[in-house]
């Protein structure tokens, strides 16, 4: 019975194609709005999950999200490193400036201070040069190979020169990508590349730059208060939650774990922004059209097939039979459909590798879009099974 089951979907052409078109589609757009909407979330945060080898972030308790400038005072880092437990601390700086290009463009870039003694928090892969080397008089370090905004130079200009005197460059003519020796302005301050860099893509718009501290606030506009955040390494057997809770207790700033000070960031974006509202609608938009498409489909298929259901119901086939021949009919179409929508995710997704797109698959995406398509099954088979329950075989035979 069951392979016969199988043969009535398989016959049907049309509305097979037309069941797997609504179920794929489903999947489609629950996975792949859901992956940009992980990798795009995930980008709110990267920055903090970049910077390695430290236990604690210590910032102002008001601040919401790693991006929200602000600052703590210069004190901040004494009284921080004063806490019993305390291995070493660093300050860092994280703000957007404006880099001026020897062509006279603009570029916002986002400009890391790191500490210049101990150079915690610097960049993840360093691709040219060595992180040493940002204690060179004037020294930073560029992103290369992003997704979003690279620094370009003026592929007529070499290395490391500046326009003549008098000399106009036009903007429009070819670019090459930063090398080290080039020179640019980093809020009107002259900057050296000695280095070339790699980083995790974050929100902020533009290149990564990164230098040492103290270089970091003279290229920034000058404030009382400069310091982002302080890195905290806790000594050899302090437990880091135990550390955080008395600095907090004795300087009154907020000190979180990498992976508490991330989520804290991702809660103020879920929280306070459209961006899950406008993602939760596409996804729920792509089921109800699967439930829309498949579930009418199915149910049209099975009126087709009544007849057949009513032979085998004459012959002495059960209604428990008949219901598990219409539950393989949907499982059989679900399982294709779904493979069909996440194989055109994954390659959707290999395809936007690298680029602007922010797409991240989780393993949990596939098993949601599963879910959604398992609930789009069990709709469709009980409207369907529900006309088979009824069916009389004589009636059947009758219409025939």
């Amino acid at each position: 019975m069951y392979r016969y089951a199988i043969k009535m979907l398989f016959g049907d052409s049309a509305k097979f194609y037309g069941i797997l078109l609504g179920l794929g589609f489903a999947s489609l757009l629950i996975a792949q709005q859901a992956s940009i909407f992980v990798g795009l979330m995930s980008r709110t945060f990267a920055f903090v999950g970049g910077v390695g080898h430290i236990d604690l972030w210590v910032f102002d308790p008001t601040q919401s999200f790693v991006d929200e400038p602000k600052p703590l005072r210069a004190t901040a880092l004494d009284r921080v490193r004063g806490v019993t437990g305390v291995a070493w601390a660093a300050p860092i700086y994280k703000g957007l400036l404006v880099a001026t290009l020897p062509d006279g463009r603009r570029q916002v870039c986002n400009v890391i201070g790191i500490d210049d003694d101990t150079l915690a928090g610097g960049p993840a892969v360093v691709v040219a040069g060595s992180l040493s080397d940002l204690r060179q008089p004037d020294a930073v370090m560029v992103q290369v190979e992003s997704s979003q905004q690279n620094m370009l130079f003026p592929a007529e200009l070499a290395v490391g020169a500046m326009p003549a005197p008098g000399q106009v460059l036009d903007p429009s003519l070819p670019k090459r990508p930063v090398q080290i020796g080039d020179i640019v302005e980093l809020n009107e301050h002259r900057a050296r590349v000695v280095g070339l860099v790699k980083c995790a893509e974050t929100f902020s718009p533009g290149p990564t730059v990164y230098t040492v501290y103290s270089r970091a606030i003279t290229y920034a506009p000058p404030s009382r208060r400069m310091m982002s955040a302080v890195l905290v390494s806790a000594a050899e057997g302090i437990n880091p939650d135990a550390l955080a809770q008395r600095i907090r207790d004795e300087t009154g700033l907020e000190a979180m774990n990498p992976w508490d000070y991330s989520m804290r960031t991702l809660g103020y974006w879920m929280r306070e922004t459209g961006i899950p509202i406008n993602f939760g609608i596409a996804i729920a938009l792509g089921f109800f059209v699967g439930v829309a498409i498949a579930g009418q489909m199915f149910y049209n298929f099975t009126l087709d097939n009544l007849r057949y259901f009513g032979a085998f119901k004459a012959m002495g086939a059960s209604s428990r039979t008949l219901l598990g021949m219409v539950a393989l009919q949907a499982l059989v179409a679900g399982v294709l459909g779904l493979g069909l929508g996440l194989g055109a995710v994954s390659a959707f997704g290999l395809n936007a590798a690298g680029g602007k797109l922010a797409f991240k698959m989780l393993w949990q995406i596939p098993l949601i879009a599963a879910g959604a398509v398992l609930i789009i099954c069990i709709f469709a088979s009980v409207v369907s099974m529900w006309k088979v329950l009824r069916l009389d075989p004589a009636d059947v035979f009758k219409g025939a």
